[in-house]
């Protein structure tokens, strides 16, 4: 198995070698960036399998280095480690292109097996690209697993991972209920209260982005005490 390249960007320097201390015992091969611009440089310039990005930082914060890596068209796996914890700040995070959130303090056990999760995520990805080039459709929707693209009546929309995965969750079982634990299991790989919060944030992010009305949404219905269902053809 090739080694997970791994970039840590965080400006606290006492952070970055606790984490690149640990992260590299566990078995990968680590960068470090100690700002924002720098951390940026690296990602758009090397090849990695994952980022652990901080908020708050010098010359670039972790938000715009998050936006700048995904206008660049890269699906590298995003994990913001940040005080930042309020429920504006995950979906700002969220809404760049984040694919997971820990709030510091963190335990160094979560955070690897966010990591973990992440990387796992992200092989499946490739290798239902890998796996087949058709296109998955079901009436208004379309959706591009090579790109993380999904068309809406022939409005195109860029998704993150997370939320191509929760939608190509929902796809495979459109007009059916699919539960909390069930996306939860497919898109993170484990369950807890903090992932099901995380999950309605990206659910919500998702129903910008193919929703003409996110108020009396047409096609990702919320099923009360249950999950969400998909109703591609627009029936409520």
């Amino acid at each position: 198995m090739n080694e997970k390249r791994i970039l840590i960007v965080d400006d606290d320097d006492e952070i970055r070698e606790l984490l690149e201390f640990d992260v590299r015992a566990s078995g990968y091969f680590v960068d470090t960036a100690r700002d924002g611009m720098e951390g940026l440089n690296k990602a758009l310039n090397n090849t990695y399998d994952l980022i652990l990005l901080d908020v708050m930082m010098p010359k670039m914060n972790g938000f715009d280095v998050c936006k700048n890596i995904r206008q660049a068209k890269l699906a590298i796996p995003i994990l913001m480690l940040t005080a930042k914890g309020t429920i504006d700040d995950k979906t700002e995070g969220f809404d760049c292109g984040a694919d997971d959130y820990l709030v510091k303090p963190f335990d160094i056990q979560e955070v690897l097996l966010r990591i973990r999760v992440l990387l796992r995520r992200n092989q499946i990805v490739e290798d239902k690209t890998a796996l087949s080039d058709e296109v998955l459709k079901a009436g208004d929707i379309e959706i591009f697993p090579e790109t993380l693209e999904a068309v809406i009546v022939n409005k195109k929309v860029k998704l993150t991972p997370t939320e191509f995965e929760i939608l190509y969750c929902l796809m495979q079982h459109f007009n059916n209920a699919v539960t909390l634990a069930t996306l939860l299991d497919e898109v993170w790989g484990y369950d807890s209260d903090e992932d099901v919060r995380m999950l309605r944030v990206h659910v919500g992010g998702l129903r910008n982005k193919i929703e003409p009305d996110t108020k009396h949404p047409k096609y990702l219905h919320t099923v009360t005490n249950v999950g969400y269902k998909l109703t591609p053809f627009g029936e409520g």
